[in-house]
C-alpha cells in the first residue's frame, strides 16, 4: 500500500504523518479577501460588490490561533460569523465532560447565532482548527443588512426552515442507519468539503481528526468508528496517519452509505 508523504520529503521509518498545511494570517484580512469570502457565503451569494463592500463595513473582522475559542455554548448568542481563512470546529460536550465535534467549517461558510434567528443563546462551542480570520456582524447591524435586501431575508428564512427538516432528518437517520452508513456518509461529506485529490494516494483530508472527532460527526461512539475504520484500512478504502485521513475507494465508500442492512 502506499503511503502519503510529507510535503518536506519522506517521513522517518516507522512514521506516517503529514503535517497540516501551516496558514500564517495577517492581524487583518484584506479586503479582497474579505469580499470574495462574502460572495460565496450563503445569504450573500449574486450581490454585486457595492451592496457586499456595505455589508463588509458592518463587519469586524478577528483572527484566532489553533485550538482558541471563538465562542463557548452557552454564551449569549449575539452575532454572526464567516469563515474568511483556515478551519473552525464546532463542537459540543457530553455530560461527562467530553468534547464530541459536530462540524467542520471552511472559508466561505456562517456559522454562530442570534435571537432574531430564534437562538438567544450558543448551543455548540466554535473554536479554530487551524489559524483562522472570521467575519463577524452583530445582531444590530444584522438586522439592518436584512432590511436593505429583502432577499438575504428570504434566504435567511429558507436556511432557518432547512436547518429544522435537517434535525429531524438527523434524528430519523440515527435509528435507522448503520455505524458503516454514519461514517461512510461522514468520509464522503468530508472529502467533499475538504478533500484534496493525490490521485493514486486517494483524496486527503488534511485535518487533525480523532476517532473521538469522526464518531461526533458521524453520531457514534469512538469505539465502533475505530472498528469500522480499522476494517477498512486492511481493506484499503482509507489510508490514515496522526494527522491526516485519506478516502482511497470512494466507490465503495458510496455503495456503503446507501447500503442497507449492513452488520
Amino acid at each position: 500500500m502506499n503511503t502519503l508523504e510529507s510535503p518536506t520529503g519522506p517521513a522517518p521509518k516507522g512514521r506516517r504523518t503529514i503535517p497540516l498545511t501551516e496558514i500564517t494570517l495577517p492581524h487583518q484580512c484584506p479586503r479582497p479577501v474579505r469580499l470574495h469570502v462574502l460572495a460565496r457565503a450563503p445569504y450573500f451569494v449574486g450581490l454585486d460588490e457595492a451592496a457586499l463592500d456595505r455589508i463588509d463595513r458592518r463587519m469586524s473582522t478577528l483572527t484566532f490561533a489553533p485550538d482558541e475559542r471563538i465562542y463557548r455554548a452557552g454564551e449569549p448568542a449575539e452575532a454572526l460569523y464567516v469563515v474568511a481563512e483556515g478551519r473552525v470546529k464546532l463542537s459540543q460536550d457530553t455530560a461527562g465532560g467530553t468534547e464530541t465535534v459536530t462540524d467542520l467549517l471552511v472559508p466561505g461558510e456562517l456559522f454562530g447565532a442570534m435571537s432574531t434567528l430564534g437562538e438567544p443563546h450558543h448551543h455548540q462551542t466554535a473554536s479554530a482548527l487551524v489559524g483562522t480570520c472570521v467575519l463577524r456582524i452583530d445582531q444590530g447591524d444584522f438586522r439592518t443588512v436584512l432590511a436593505e435586501q429583502p432577499r438575504i431575508a428570504l434566504r435567511v428564512l429558507d436556511d432557518v426552515a432547512a436547518r429544522l427538516s435537517r434535525a429531524q432528518s438527523d434524528i430519523g437517520s440515527q435509528s435507522t442507519a448503520t455505524v458503516e452508513q454514519r461514517v461512510a456518509s461522514t468520509l464522503l461529506r468530508l472529502a467533499d468539503k475538504l478533500g484534496e485529490d493525490r490521485g493514486r494516494d486517494g483524496i486527503l483530508l488534511e485535518v487533525p481528526l480523532s476517532r473521538g472527532d469522526l464518531a461526533g460527526l458521524a453520531r457514534s461512539t469512538p469505539e465502533s468508528v475505530s472498528r469500522v475504520m480499522s476494517r477498512w484500512k486492511k481493506e484499503g478504502l482509507i489510508d490514515s496517519g496522526r494527522r491526516w485521513t485519506a478516502v482511497k475507494d470512494r466507490g465503495r465508500l458510496e455503495d456503503l452509505s446507501a447500503s442497507e442492512g449492513l452488520s
